[in-house]
């Protein structure tokens, strides 16, 4: 068995800002403050950024506002999630390699994102991705600051559900050297995609296993995840 945990925004899909104006929103709506942040999130987590755009804001002890902060985010995003069809889109051979690798009985393919779950699960079905994956065994930015922590706690998840994976069956894919890394210390395979802010010399620098240009090559694509 082969677990495939997908990161989201620039490796399957680009959400056309819907994502950072509900976050900008829900700030506004929980704090009473004005949104004046720079949001910059490519590879980090929801719970590594919010305490610092909390504090760009005056507010330094981010803590008792994270809980109703992240539950109003969920609300603004569900609230425009009909528009990222519309505004997004999917990246060249995301969908196609999705459907391909969810034909398959020896894989299974999950979320891991810096998103919070339901902004995270939100981004993929408006777009139709959810059907290929297990989104309930995924890792994301509302359980742990740290990205390598949430392959972990994707893998045990997976492993509850499905039985255990080899650590050269557990594959990392998204585009920013925090994918790389996060993978790296989690000791599993790491797959750059230079679809987002990273090149492919810059994946490869940072220790990537497998680098693709992106998910166009769909054959490919599944060979190199697949095994």
């Amino acid at each position: 068995m082969r677990l495939i945990q997908w990161d989201v925004d620039r490796t399957l899909l680009v959400g056309g800002g819907v994502g950072v104006e509900a976050y900008a929103a829900a700030f506004t709506a929980v704090t009473g403050i004005p949104w004046r942040g720079a949001l910059v999130a490519a590879g980090r987590t929801d719970l590594s950024i919010t305490p610092e755009l909390f504090a760009q804001h005056g507010i330094d002890d981010a803590g008792p506002h994270l809980e109703p902060f992240f539950a109003r985010y969920a609300e603004e995003f569900a609230g425009r999630a009909g528009r990222m069809a519309v505004e997004g889109r999917l990246l060249p051979g995301a969908a196609a390699v999705l459907a391909a690798l969810a034909g398959r009985t020896d894989v299974v393919q999950t979320l891991v994102t810096g998103n919070i779950a339901p902004v995270g699960v939100g981004k993929v079905a408006a777009f139709g991705l959810d059907a290929h994956l297990d989104t309930a065994v995924g890792g994301y930015g509302d359980d742990h600051p740290v990205r390598a922590e949430l392959v972990r706690r994707s893998r045990e998840r997976a492993e509850a559900a499905h039985g255990p994976f080899a650590d050269a069956d557990v594959l990392v894919v998204g585009d920013t050297v925090h994918d790389v890394g996060a993978a790296l210390a989690a000791g599993v395979v790491a797959v750059g995609v230079a679809t987002g802010p990273a090149s492919v010399a810059e994946l490869t620098a940072a220790g990537a296993h497998h680098v693709l240009d992106d998910l166009s090559d769909v054959e490919h694509v599944v060979a190199v995840l697949a095994g």
